[in-house]
């Protein structure tokens, strides 16, 4: 479903500020597969998905998507079949615009629908069925602007917005690390459920290693751009939070 063929990436290549971000890194995800990535600051982990989505282009190797080379396909072309979430509750939304409105936005970006003013009774409706799911009280408050929603509220509600047209993969960057203890289980909560629901493909980065072993199919380990460890089956169940902490 998704494969990562020698991926490489070096920033500032011929300086004396080179730095390699990603080292030959292949990987395989099926469909369905829910892989929790964990490794220290400056491991690879978040340029990981920076070259999946497209936020920069790799300089070496291939990136294939339900088979599709999307190696050098435009990022904004990239989002129509790849959902994201950062770790900062206020990126990825316009907040001076209404929940309906961002959910409105990336209904459109994700279907490749033409851009039309306002949002219809029927696309309304349906946008407040799934904020229902959320537990939140948010059906409530379809004309709030996001920017007036909590840092948890708005992650729920970005979550949506990366799923409301189910994407053929999700990539989930430490989305819960800028939130409190309580109201990030409550994401996690949302974010297994969902996927679950929807049967997606996911790729989760965190730093919060109970997390990794809890959540999802699979568990990688990266450090100086490579994968160094890619747990799943009885390999995974036998890990500890001690032995993984130990390998961190």
């Amino acid at each position: 479903m998704l494969t990562l063929e020698n991926i490489t990436k070096v920033f500032h290549a011929g300086t004396v500020n080179a730095r390699t971000a990603l080292d030959g890194v292949s990987l395989h995800l099926t469909k369905g597969d829910f892989i929790t990535v964990i490794g220290g600051n400056g491991s690879g982990k978040t340029s990981l998905l920076n070259t999946v989505s497209g936020g920069f282009l790799a300089d070496g190797g291939r990136i294939m998507l339900d088979g599709k080379n999307i190696t050098f396909l435009p990022e904004h072309k990239r989002a129509r079949n790849i959902g994201r979430l950062f770790q900062d509750p206020m990126k990825g939304t316009a907040p001076n615009m209404t929940i309906a409105e961002n959910l409105s936005l990336a209904y459109r970006q994700a279907g490749d629908r033409k851009f039309r003013i306002g949002i219809g009774r029927k696309q309304f409706d349906f946008f407040r069925e799934q904020l229902v799911q959320l537990n939140l009280g948010l059906e409530n408050r379809m004309k709030t602007n996001m920017g007036l929603l909590s840092g948890g509220q708005r992650q729920a509600v970005t979550l949506l917005m990366a799923t409301v047209c189910t994407p053929k993969l999700l990539m989930l960057d430490e989305h819960t690390a800028a939130l409190d203890p309580a109201t990030a289980e409550k994401i996690l909560h949302l974010t297994e459920k969902i996927i679950k629901k929807e049967g997606l493909t996911a790729l989760m980065v965190t730093h919060d290693i109970p997390s990794a072993l809890a959540l999802g199919s699979r568990t990688i380990m990266m450090k100086d751009g490579k994968i160094i460890l890619d747990a799943s089956g009885d390999e995974r169940k036998n890990l500890t939070v001690e032995k993984l902490i130990k390998l961190y």
